[in-house]
């Protein structure tokens, strides 16, 4: 890790007076350690002037945050990543803005966290800074948010247990996200749409690829077809979890997942083969059909820039999203259920089972994600990431201090052996 014991800050949270940013802010300012340094940053210094007033009305008892004014100017970055530990970037969509900020910690040897979910964009950060984080021991964890550190999380978890009580690694892992109920807001939204801006379909298809981020190449099981009708209805039957289909998110949080499989013993921990298989419940078969089918056609609809056009208009803009009031009975449940690669005795296969669950605003466990992250890397020494190096890597290389973290904020997770 470069040098940083001298630096302001541990954590500086970039975009802080935006919907994400002021989120992410508030977490710190009631959960975090009341000793820490850290400040808001971005363009308006009236704009997070008022901001810390808010949080200041929320916290009495504690001190004020830093103020620092950036642009997306390259030495006004490099700047702001030589003052702190850890930069949280809140700034999107990523694939117009992120890539200034990634070089300057890269560069500079600051950790960073961000919330995006654009794969293409994440493929082309792992190209280019990749190499560059890795010599000046920076740690690059992209995707956080609820894209995609819960099915990140989730999977390290079954896989973890399976070797505390199973000694084994796992084959199949089947996540679902089995209850939901939030709004997106506006940022990701624009996100969705930019996407399809900046880059072509075939881009778009092959950063999607489940094994796109990996290290290492995929198992040879993960070329194996899905039978024909799942492939044409998108439907599926799994014992425990229920009917399943297509999940919107569902290939974000595989090719992440999946990076984490090869960091870990390049597969060896994870075990040779594994998959990571994501979906969404659903209500019966109809329904999973049609889903299926809006997810498909969808996508094949915003391919025309006329239908972004209109949606940009219709929908929450970026900075925007919905209120307290509307959010407080949000929730959001995921179920998963892996196999476990039981080679002593195949004929007994043992199963895995896990549920993680949070009750309030998705948005603010975004939130709460990115600044746990911060935390974690500012001042844990116990996780993963650091015996990996720098380098773009993944929610799961936090590991178990991460978790409890999240844990102690309100994340509820189980996990547990099935017969």
């Amino acid at each position: 890790m470069a040098a940083t014991s001298d630096r302001e800050y541990e954590i500086v949270v970039f975009g802080a007076t935006g919907f994400t940013g002021k989120l992410t802010s508030e977490h710190v300012v009631t959960h975090l350690p009341t000793d820490l340094k850290w400040a808001v940053a971005g363009r308006s210094e009236g704009k997070l002037q008022q901001l810390v007033k808010e949080l200041q009305a929320s916290n009495p008892d504690r001190l004020a945050p830093g103020v620092e004014t950036a642009t997306l100017d390259k030495e006004s970055l490099k700047r702001l990543a030589a003052k702190t530990k850890v930069l949280v970037s809140t700034v999107g969509p990523y694939h117009l803005y992120g890539e200034a900020v990634v070089a300057a910690c890269a560069e500079g040897g600051t950790h960073y966290l961000d919330v995006t979910g654009e794969s293409p964009w994440v493929l082309d950060m792992i190209r280019k800074y990749d190499s560059i984080a890795k010599a000046n021991n920076a740690i690059i964890i992209p995707q956080i948010g609820i894209e995609s550190a819960p099915a990140d999380l989730l999977a390290w978890s079954m896989v973890t247990h399976a070797r505390r009580t199973l000694s084994s690694g796992i084959k199949e892992l089947v996540y679902s996200v089995y209850d939901m109920k939030g709004a997106p807001s506006g940022g990701t939204l624009a996100t969705a749409f930019g996407i399809f801006d900046a880059y072509s379909f075939k881009q778009i298809m092959d950063a999607g690829k489940p094994f796109s981020l990996s290290t290492i190449p995929a198992p040879p099981q993960a070329s194996t077809s899905a039978p024909l009708a799942q492939r044409l209805l998108g439907v599926r039957t799994v014992r425990d979890l229920g009917t399943l289909t297509t999940s919107l998110q569902g290939g974000a949080d595989a090719t992440i997942v999946h990076r984490s499989w090869s960091l870990f013993d390049q597969g060896k921990y994870y075990g040779p083969g594994f998959i990571f298989s994501p979906y969404v419940h659903v209500r019966n078969f109809l329904t999973g059909i049609m889903v299926h089918a809006a997810i498909v056609f969808g996508t094949l609809f915003l391919l025309l820039s006329p239908v972004r056009w209109l949606l940009k208009k219709l929908v929450y803009q970026p900075g925007q999203g919905p209120s307290k009031q509307d959010s407080k009975h949000d929730h959001l449940e995921y179920r998963a259920l892996a196999t476990v690669d039981s080679e002593a005795d195949p004929s007994d296969p043992k199963r895995i089972t896990a549920r993680m669950r949070w009750e309030g605003d998705l948005y603010y466990l975004t939130g709460v994600f990115l600044a746990e992250g911060a935390i974690t890397l500012a001042r844990d020494e116990t996780f993963r990431a650091r015996e990996i190096g720098g380098g773009l890597l993944t929610p799961a290389t936090l590991g178990a201090p991460f978790l409890e973290r999240l844990q102690k904020a309100g994340l509820v997770v189980d996990v547990r052996v099935m017969p």
